[in-house]
């Protein structure tokens, strides 16, 4: 099946992809990923490039923690941490897995991560949206974030302020490994 995949690096996309899961700073302790490969279908694509150009007036940019996830590296996840609250369950297939979401942060005029009250991945509920008991300002950047989305087009998961995705996920299939134009895993 073809899919119609946008890769998302500079100088195309004004981001900082820093790819949690290439990584072994992530849930797991290890790499998942063994190619720091960053895609999105081309619907979201086009909404993070409006998201982009809604942040950049504010001197704001956005970090990249995860695009695209082989449906392989959901299974991964899902068998290190079978938590439904934070990882969709890989039967019913992430919207990650989709190639329609996102997991991202936003980055001061000095590359510097704005405060959102907790770490990218932080399985607690102290990472759901709305939480009145983290500081004042990392309220307001969540809020921020979420404005900035939300205006782009984009739909956010109410259990993960750095989760976002398209509205009706669902209606795009599921992305293996070896449907990429480079392989991740």
């Amino acid at each position: 099946m073809e899919f119609d995949l946008v890769e998302i690096a500079p100088p195309d996309f004004d981001v900082d992809v820093t790819l949690a899961y290439a990584t072994g700073a992530n849930l797991t302790g290890l790499p998942v990923y063994r190619n720091a490969e960053c895609f999105l279908r081309r619907e979201a694509a086009e909404a993070l490039t409006a998201a982009i150009a809604l942040a950049r007036p504010l001197g704001l940019r956005f970090r990249i923690f995860d695009a695209l996830r082989p449906v392989e590296a959901q299974w991964k996840l899902w068998n290190h941490t079978p938590d439904p609250e934070f990882l969709a369950d890989p039967r019913r297939g992430s919207p990650h897995s989709r190639g329609v979401a996102v997991d991202l942060t936003l980055l001061d005029g000095e590359g510097r991560a704005l405060d959102m009250g907790t770490a990218f991945d932080a399985f607690t509920p102290l990472s759901h949206h709305a939480r009145t008991d983290i500081p004042a300002q990392a309220q307001r950047n969540r809020l921020l974030l979420m404005g900035l989305m939300t205006a782009a087009g984009w739909d956010f998961y109410r259990n993960e302020w750095w989760h976002y995705q398209l509205f009706d996920a669902r209606r795009f299939p599921l992305i293996a490994d070896a449907d990429l134009p480079r392989p991740m895993m």
